[in-house]
């Protein structure tokens, strides 16, 4: 998978219009000095060649030198990935948080008042871009209560805008699952069972219900962490949070390859091992799959 990751990462990269050597020299440079510049990047050889070198370096921990920061590209990802996790951590947190207690909530108390609050939150979490949902929060507490920072990173305070942005995609999706799930547990002959044993409704719920529907919700939460890290892009751009986003944002824009292809893969990277986490987890939550 990783390896596909890179093989996509680095032809797509070169796919975007424009020349970094132009981004790089002055308009008046001499036809020598661009050619001298391509031979220095090794944006002379063939693709095939280029990407062979890619890879070969990336399996060394070298991603090369940026265009556009004249840094080492690892030292560039590990001074921004931290700020990225914690954006996309604190998301997560804010969504579970939020969406299973309601989504709960919405299920036992089916067809009632609280039902259809949970439904309108979610079907409004889906159907607002995370770019615009980002502005009107801007907008409302930031410029006009003055609660909360617009931009910038400077302490916890200026986390909570782009973090409930970035959640608010997740929290539906979990608020609706997690309703869904529970009507089907609901249903079930066990919990029939453990009522008719006297057990506390709180109990029932809690302790047999809401577990056995974890196993769709850590999949849909591990498969909604990309989707989460992926929209980091637009949300740091949007607040300027100084993350691996906004680095990927502006090294598109200066034609720097080696950062777009190394953030891309640190991204990936992440995922893909989320996933097998996710995988690995389910054994614990259900043991019948450890027998099968």
């Amino acid at each position: 998978m990783i390896f596909g990751i890179t093989l996509v990462v680095f032809f797509l990269a070169r796919l975007t219009p424009g020349d970094p050597v132009d981004l790089m020299l002055p308009e008046d440079a001499l036809p020598e000095q661009r050619v001298a510049m391509r031979e220095a990047l090794g944006l002379d050889k063939p693709l095939p060649i280029q990407y062979a070198i890619f890879l070969t370096n990336a399996l060394h921990g070298n991603f090369g030198q940026s265009l556009y920061y004249k840094q080492p590209v690892f030292q560039i990802i590990l001074e921004n990935l931290p700020r990225t996790i914690e954006l996309t951590v604190a998301a997560m947190l804010v969504s579970l948080l939020v969406a299973i207690p309601i989504g709960v909530l919405s299920a036992i108390r089916r067809d009632t008042v609280w039902d259809y609050v949970g439904t309108l939150i979610a079907l409004l979490g889906q159907s607002i871009p995370g770019y615009f949902l980002g502005i009107i929060l801007i907008l409302t507490l930031s410029v006009d209560l003055h609660l909360f920072p617009s931009s910038g990173y400077a302490s916890p305070k200026y986390l909570v805008l782009p973090a409930l942005t970035l959640a608010a995609a997740l929290m539906a999706i979990v608020m609706r699952l997690t309703r869904s799930a529970m009507l089907d547990v609901l249903g079930e002959d066990y919990i029939r069972t453990a009522r008719a044993k006297g057990l506390a409704e709180q109990m029932v719920i809690i302790r047999h219900a809401l577990k056995n529907t974890l196993i769709p919700l850590v999949t849909v939460i591990g498969l909604q962490l990309g989707q989460l890290l992926s929209g980091a892009v637009i949300i740091e751009t949007v607040f300027g949070w100084s993350g691996v986003g906004l680095v990927i944002v502006q090294a598109i824009g200066a034609r720097d390859y080696p950062v777009v292809q190394a953030s891309v893969l640190f991204i990936s990277v992440i995922f893909v091992f989320t996933n097998l986490a996710v995988d690995l987890l389910y054994a614990y939550l259900d043991p019948r799959i450890r027998y099968g």
